[in-house]
């Protein structure tokens, strides 16, 4: 039997919490283009395959030196473990596949999406609950996000990077499923055993599936500027800004913590211009505009959030 705790998460003032999170948008921001970059010399599933495995030894190895707190139940190693398998394993195969076929700031504005399903299920789940203010920012998110993929689809054109947006769409909705899934977990696990547990699983779903690629890597060929791009990927963008996240959706709940991703294709965009040369059109910018307008409201509504815990406390 479950008991069901409900949390009001008011319109809690700017803090800590959230300066982290406009951190980790930054971070997650600027690895899209570093992605692109890496993808020149890796093949994607060697590319995950690696991120996602050095991050996970990193996570690990925190875990054995700090020992911040009494390890999970049994019961919750193997819920996070299975969980591990879609967010940090099929979404990253997902992600890195379709990146690898678009523009990085269209993937990042696909991506951006992520609030909206992160509601929709939320509801679906009965996690959390929105009143129309929320839904009327989540509403301006979804526009902004039509405006500039509506815009982008005649810069690029072709199956290739029609495929790789699906590809992409498919992802940012794993990820939803995930968060929400996770968030009862954020309460009561230390964030960071929770990120090792999950990103070790996922590391042997993205390892599995490069086997192949693996092999066939020209190793002597890779330069430093590949490596450098797998060691952005893994370290800052799924350790730091990973912990920053998962902070995030313990203080604030999944969609509050959910909006600040509205800011990466912000930062997506400006920073693939410089690096990329993808230059962002009139209707891209209108967009960043509702995506920010959206951001704002959706971030001062009142949530309330319903978790199911064990009536009876697991033993270690």
């Amino acid at each position: 039997m479950t008991d069901s705790v409900t949390h009001v998460h008011a319109r809690a003032r700017f803090g800590i919490t959230d300066v982290g999170l406009i951190v980790g948008a930054l971070i997650w921001g600027v690895n899209f283009s570093i992605v692109k970059v890496g993808l020149n010399a890796f093949e994607p599933l060697t590319f995950a395959a690696l991120r996602v495995a050095l991050a996970a030894l990193v996570l690990c190895a925190l875990v054995a030196t700090l020992q911040p707190a009494a390890l999970p139940s049994r019961k919750d190693i193997i819920a996070l473990a299975v969980l591990g398998l879609v967010g940090n394993g099929m979404y990253q195969l997902l992600f890195l596949a379709g990146i690898s076929r678009t523009r990085a700031g269209i993937a990042a504005l696909l991506i951006a999406a992520g609030p909206a399903w992160i509601a929709i299920i939320s509801r679906m789940f009965r996690r959390e609950q929105l009143p129309s203010r929320g839904w009327i920012g989540i509403g301006l998110q979804v526009i902004g996000v039509g405006w500039v993929v509506g815009s982008a689809h005649g810069v690029d054109t072709g199956g290739e990077a029609m495929y790789g947006a699906v590809l992409i769409g498919i992802g940012a909705i794993t990820w939803a499923v995930y968060t929400v899934v996770l968030q009862p977990y954020t309460s009561t696990v230390n964030p960071l055993h929770l990120a090792a547990i999950t990103t070790a699983s996922g590391a042997l779903v993205c390892v599995a599936a490069a086997v192949p690629s693996l092999v066939r890597t020209n190793w002597n060929a890779i330069g430093l500027d590949a490596w450098g791009a797998v060691l952005y990927a893994s370290l800052g963008a799924m350790v730091i800004a990973y912990m920053l996240y998962y902070r995030g959706v313990r203080v604030l709940g999944a969609t509050r913590t959910a909006v600040y991703g509205n800011l990466q294709p912000l930062i997506a965009l400006a920073v693939a211009a410089i690096m990329l040369g993808e230059t962002p059109t009139g209707p891209q910018l209108l967009g960043a505009a509702f995506i920010m307008g959206g951001l704002l409201m959706s971030r001062m509504a009142r949530v309330t959030t319903v978790v199911e815990r064990p009536s009876i406390p697991e033993s270690a």
